[in-house]
């Protein structure tokens, strides 16, 4: 055979290859423009940069940021959601949220070694492709022209990939506009089959969420091909069922659409008949989604083309996104401090609410590395259903740790989880809420020495038994007396061992929010003036109101105020009228513990109630509080061996059959 004759063997077997699509370049909807830069980048080029070392240590020198100027995007150019118009002279990069592409994780966590961007244009202008490596540097890979319609191809490795980085491209138009008409990803070889999917969402009275989550599925065909069964578990007394609109729905669903009622088990119950319902019919995966979101629906098959080419079965998660403020991720990914047994970020330099209006994905360094993580939220997280075969189902300990707990026991028998980028939900975020009092600070308290007793790694739990008392202490000297009701309660039911976990998972909420009516800092009235007017007896020192202590005088400070919570009386007046009024934000136990009593609001902002020092209640609440902690202490040992001992029997399929049969109300099947 010649060298020609070679060739051109090489091409036909080249052209013969089967490519199969991994990720393709959305847009988003007219109607969402505020979410633009999760998926093009108006600005120039440049983005993060390799470091200047000057007389920095070089070891420590960090990327810089270029923050070049960036223009407003034009509705008028989104043609539809994989089309999009370049304007003459613009360009246009999509290394962006939704549109770069995440190579280190297919990478690390997957079979594929290579990929093809495909681009699909027409107009005159140039193609150029970028890469990053872990540090968030920017590099040149290959450009093209393209002129006319033409589909233009780069072949890329994922060698490069081992610690983070990501592919992406930007379009630069000429004289005339450029249209980008579609873009892919893809892999070379044959597709795997196809993993088919049960969606599942637990809802309580969030009919209008599901609603528009279900119509957006079926106006995604795609999508919805994807999907073997939809089921919605609505544990609430507002039934989907029997909203306006949702027979309509149902219609368009095309027969997928089951709805099964059930007594609220909360989300652990909800999640696990979605876990339980995928093995019985068969899916290869349980894809769990939240009733309060607006779900992307391109993430659906992201997601389950990543696990189908996983090299072992792996759970894997979307992103949440802030519902109210779309360009503000949660978070990038998270761990469970194992010390701490509390959720942390991964590395020092990743933020919190990260706002990709601020800073794009090529500005923005830490993005760059690959954050490998102990759990995914609920809000998205496909879970394939070998793994729930192996492992089991949620522990019924209805809400709270549950996707965390799940997580952390998937790793220990060797599933990992992968949070992935390009792969989210928006979610109305808890950020402003406080869910460490009221009612659901029971569920906390409890599932989180459930989780240290299973899986801490620490002799008695690490740090955890001290910190459940040292905030036991806070909330009380903050006259937040109900809140420490429950959590007493959390370490007496913890105490109980694990047996008595599937009971408490239906009666034990009613019993808290009949506990929480009894006292008056959990009952909240919505108006402002159903309390009377605050009055200080004796005005702060100085007019300097309260400020917190400094590390050097906290003991003595914490001494001398448990000594005034304890022994000195309350004023008088302030039994008859609040001595300040305390907006959320400044509800800090640093300062509410100089009050004897205040009005407080909640974090939603829709109710204040008022706060009432009593010294008699703190004493009782205080003396039980370290009797229990004592208690917990010395049974540790004993204790974590009844837990993981009862852990599969809890978890099991068999189980919580038992469970979902005594409270199925209906089953729309």
């Amino acid at each position: 055979m010649t060298v020609l004759e070679a060739s051109e063997s090489i091409g036909e077997e080249e052209s013969e290859m089967e490519w199969q699509t991994l990720q393709r370049v959305i847009l988003p909807p007219q109607a969402q423009m505020d979410t633009v830069p999760l998926y093009v980048d108006m600005g120039a080029a440049a983005g993060v940069q390799l470091p200047t070392m000057g007389d920095q240590d070089k070891r420590d020198a960090k990327p810089r940021t270029i923050n070049s100027v960036t223009r407003e995007a034009h509705a008028e150019d989104f043609l539809s959601r994989s089309s999009m118009s370049v304007r003459p002279g613009e360009r246009v990069s999509f290394g962006t949220y939704f549109n770069a592409f995440p190579a280190s994780y297919w990478r690390r966590w997957t079979t594929v070694d290579s990929v093809r961007l495909t681009v699909t244009t027409t107009g005159t202008g140039a193609i150029i492709v970028y890469k990053s490596n872990s540090r968030g540097s920017l590099q040149r890979v290959d450009a093209q022209r393209v002129e006319g319609q033409t589909t233009t191809d780069f072949d890329l490795t994922l060698k490069p990939f081992g610690d983070g980085g990501w592919y992406w491209f930007d379009v630069v138009a000429g004289a005339e506009p450029v249209i980008v008409r579609g873009a892919e990803w893809q892999a070379p070889g044959p597709a795997p089959r196809r993993g088919a999917v049960t969606l599942q969402i637990t809802t309580l009275n969030k009919t209008d969420f599901c609603l528009n989550n279900l119509r957006l599925l079926a106006e995604d065909p795609e999508a919805l091909e994807a999907l073997q069964e939809i089921l919605i578990v609505d544990q609430g007394t507002q039934k989907v069922s029997e909203a306006d609109g949702f027979d309509e729905v149902k219609t368009q669903l095309g027969g997928r659409l089951r709805v099964i009622e059930q007594s609220n088990l909360g989300g652990s119950g909800g999640f696990s008949r979605g876990m339980y319902e995928a093995v019985a019919n068969g899916s290869d995966y349980a894809l769990l989604m939240d009733d309060d979101i607006v779900v992307e629906t391109e993430s659906i098959l992201r997601l389950v083309t990543f696990a189908d080419r996983c090299k072992t079965p792996t759970l894997v998660g979307g992103h949440m996104f802030d519902l109210y403020n779309r360009t503000v991720l949660h978070t990038f990914g998270e761990i469970v401090n194992p010390y701490r047994i509390q959720p942390a970020l991964p590395s020092e330099d990743a933020e919190l609410g990260h706002d990709f209006m601020v800073s794009n994905l090529r500005q923005t360094p830490w993005l760059h590395r690959r954050t490998d993580v102990d759990y995914n939220g609920w809000w998205m997280c496909l879970i394939p259903t070998s793994v729930i075969r192996e492992i089991g189902l949620a522990l019924p300990i209805f809400i709270k740790w549950d996707d965390a707990e799940y997580g952390l026991r998937a790793k220990e028998r060797g599933f990992p989880t992968v949070s992935m980028p390009g792969a989210a939900v928006w979610h109305v975020s808890w950020i402003d809420k406080d869910d460490l009092v009221g009612w659901q600070a029971y569920f906390h308290t409890r599932n989180r020495a459930i989780t240290a007793l299973l899986h801490s790694p620490y002799e008695l739990g690490g740090r955890v038994i001290r910190e459940l008392q040292q905030d036991d202490f806070k909330h009380l000297v903050s006259m937040q007396y109900a809140t420490v009701e429950g959590r007493t309660w959390a370490v007496q039911d913890l105490l109980k061992g694990p047996e008595a976990l599937p009971e408490l998972l239906s009666t034990r909420l009613p019993e808290i929010r009949k506990m929480l009516s009894e006292h008056s800092d959990s009952t909240f009235q919505p108006d402002p003036d159903a309390f009377p007017a605050p009055r200080m007896a004796k005005p702060p020192r100085h007019g300097q109101g309260f400020s917190r202590p400094s590390a050097a005088l906290l003991v003595p400070w914490a001494v001398k105020t448990v000594i005034r919570q304890l022994i000195q009386p309350v004023v008088e007046s302030s039994k008859e009228r609040p001595q300040a009024n305390v907006p959320h934000i400044d509800n800090k136990w640093w300062r509410m513990s100089q009050y004897d009593s205040a009005v407080v609001s909640n974090a939603e902002g829709t109710g204040a109630s008022w706060y009432q020092r009593d010294p008699q209640v703190l004493r009782r609440m205080l003396a039980e509080s370290a009797r229990l902690h004592a208690d917990l202490l010395a049974r540790w040992r004993p204790l974590s061996l009844r837990y993981k001992a009862a852990l599969d029997g809890l978890t099991s399929i068999e189980s919580w059959k038992k469970t979902f049969d005594e409270h199925t109300v209906s089953d729309s099947r």
